[in-house]
């Protein structure tokens, strides 16, 4: 053996196929070695430490265990915990991406254009009568702000799974008081409309100050201060012997409840396991990203022909830190030196390498699948079956577009003092920002027809009231219908006209008319095959 063998055998170590082992006896007198006070995870490699490798995927989990918790949502669907199910959704809303998109673009899909329609059942309705009524039903509805106020209630009705609301009557018309969901239910109709109860613990609960609390009650209609003192008294009408939950019955006229197809839970929980996965699956795929990056560079310590160390322990530690030195900015380099044969084994499956697919995008598309709405719409690379997605998204919207026009209806009821010789009814029209173009060219070929000349102007997003204003104000006021004469055109113009046409010009063909061929339809009526022949022929 060499000295420096010696000096290792020395130190209790022995030299066996290049590795150095521990051969000091053990002797019971001596304490035992405490093996687990060695934290092994901060071995120096390079720059970095061995904990740096950990996977650690589910950051979600991190924030907030209890609702990032695929097991508890599961668990909070299946218990129908409408609770938990709300704050679940709240909770994924404010920090997932997807789900809040999916979310905004159901509730803002459809554009809530409405327009008032008066039935004149009677001839003998004067038309002064006509016009007062239908001018009250234009400005409170204008005044409530509809578009905005349905949109923002469609939004909280995918959030929470239901909105309640308790109409309030002031100066400008009328307003919502939205009510918390977790304190409101309605377990059955009042005719066509939905019976609200309001929980009259909410005030104990969330005030617990006593002023602060009646300052607070005086805030909601009287009615809520009404209940709360029958609640106090224990008066109110109990669920079961002994209950004191608190459930105040408000009066039908004044409350509205909107919901998807009846039910009170967000209507996309469903998505939220998935977009848990999806979320461990991108942590996952950020941790094989850095390690792809990681290069590893391994300076093996040399032996003699005999298989002794040429260099002893302090001087392969000293080349060790002079490596680490020299590659301590660098990036994604680590330093490992070793008196042993080193080998890394590869554990992927190289053999079908070629058969594999995006394990992310597989696990994205999920997400999209089970919310039943178009991964297209958000990452449009193709239009095949987009426009029928659209449609069945307009579907599952449909029903709460039509509580929407019962609640308008509702609004301006009052004004249908005489429903035999007169009534006044909203209607909302099916636009949606994918169709409004579409249908306003539709109502304008209606016009053509005798139809309406209102509808086209309200699905280019106008309201009512200013259709009818500018109309006025234009030819009645500004006299543009005299200022401003619109183009000859093959319908207004006279036979001398339409006989000097048939000469035909460089735009028309003999005939006057346009030239041949049918006209090319816009990029988003074209077929995929079309697109890919068009940037071919480019």
């Amino acid at each position: 053996m060499s000295e420096k063998n010696d000096q290792i055998k020395a130190k209790g170590f022995n030299i066996i196929n290049g590795t150095m082992i521990d051969t000091t006896p053990y002797q019971e007198e001596q304490a035992p070695r405490n093996h687990t006070a060695i934290d092994f995870s901060k071995i120096k490699i390079g720059a970095k430490t061995l904990e740096d490798a950990v996977i650690d995927i589910g950051i979600l989990k991190k924030i907030n265990p209890r609702l990032a918790n695929k097991e508890n949502v599961l668990r909070a669907i299946y218990n129908y915990d409408l609770v938990q199910m709300r704050e679940i959704s709240e909770f994924f809303y404010k920090s997932s991406g997807i789900y809040s998109r999916i979310l905004r673009y159901m509730a803002f899909m459809y554009r809530y254009d409405w327009y008032i329609t008066p039935y004149v059942n009677d001839d003998k309705v004067k038309k002064e009568k006509i016009l007062e009524g239908f001018g009250k039903s234009l400005r409170l509805l204008d005044n409530f702000h509809v578009k905005y106020a349905l949109g923002d209630i469609a939004l909280k009705v995918l959030r929470y799974g239901a909105y309640y609301g308790y109409k309030v009557e002031t100066k400008q018309g009328i307003v919502l008081q939205e009510l918390p969901p977790n304190y409101c239910r309605s377990k059955f109709y009042c005719g066509d409309k939905p019976a609200v109860e309001f929980n009259m613990k909410f005030f104990d609960t969330h005030f617990r100050d006593t002023a602060q609390r009646m300052k607070v009650l005086k805030m909601f209609p009287e009615e809520f201060s009404k209940g709360y003192v029958l609640y106090k008294q224990g008066k109110l009408v109990p669920d079961f012997p002994g209950d004191d939950s608190g459930w105040y019955l408000l009066d039908v006229k004044n409350t509205v409840k909107f919901s998807m197809n009846g039910e009170d839970y967000p209507a996309f929980i469903s998505v939220i396991p998935l977009i848990l996965d999806l979320v461990d699956a991108q942590d996952l795929d950020k941790k094989k990203t850095m390690q792809r990056l990681l290069k590893i560079i391994i300076q093996k310590m040399p032996m003699d022909k005999n298989g002794d160390l040429i260099f002893d322990v302090d001087e392969a530690q000293q080349l060790h830190n002079n490596a680490i030195q020299m590659l301590g900015r660098a990036i994604g380099i680590d330093v490992l030196t070793t008196f042993a044969d080193v080998e890394v084994a590869n554990m992927a499956d190289t053999t079908a390498a070629s058969a594999q697919t995006d394990d992310l995008a597989r696990v994205e598309r999920q997400v999209y699948n089970e919310a039943g709405v178009s991964q297209m719409q958000f990452n449009t690379d193709g239009n095949i079956a987009l426009e029928k997605s659209i449609l069945n998204d307009e579907a599952s919207m449909y029903n709460l577009l039509l509580q929407f026009e019962m609640f308008l209806n509702d609004l301006i009821f009052k004004y249908n003092t005489n429903p035999k010789k007169l009534e006044y009814r909203v209607q909302i029209l099916t636009t949606t920002i994918y169709n409004y173009k579409e249908l306003a060219k539709l109502y304008k070929e209606q016009t053509q027809l005798g139809y309406s000349k209102i509808l086209p102007q309200l699905a280019l997003g106008q309201s009512q009231s200013s259709i009818l204003a500018n109309a006025y104000f234009e030819n009645d006021v500004l006299d543009l219908v005299n200022v401003f004469i619109p183009p000859l055109m093959s319908s207004t113009m006279n036979t001398e006209i339409l006989n000097r046409k048939k000469g035909g010009n460089a735009e028309t063909s003999g005939d006057g008319s346009e030239g041949a061929g049918r006209k090319e339809k816009p990029d988003d009526q074209k077929s995929e095959k079309t697109l890919q022949n068009r940037e071919s022929m480019n």
